[in-house]
């Protein structure tokens, strides 16, 4: 499972998303400094680093449920 990282370099704030399309309902695409359809086609390039911010995707740490020895 990933997470999907989002860096506004100008507002210096860091925000995580369940996927591509959820930054999109919070953010706009002036604040991200891309556009929907080309962050969806570039999103096996990662990271995007824009003018106004830097896009990651980073997978969720979990912990292990393994045998006990």
């Amino acid at each position: 499972m990933n997470v999907i990282y989002v860096y506004l370099i100008f507002k210096k704030k860091g925000l995580a998303f369940g996927s591509l399309s959820a930054v999109f309902d919070y953010l706009t695409e002036d604040e991200v400094g891309i556009k929907k359809t080309t962050l969806l086609h570039r999103s096996s390039k990662m990271p995007i680093i824009t003018q106004r911010a830097i896009i990651n995707k980073l997978p969720i740490l979990r912990k292990h449920h393994g045998k006990k020895e």
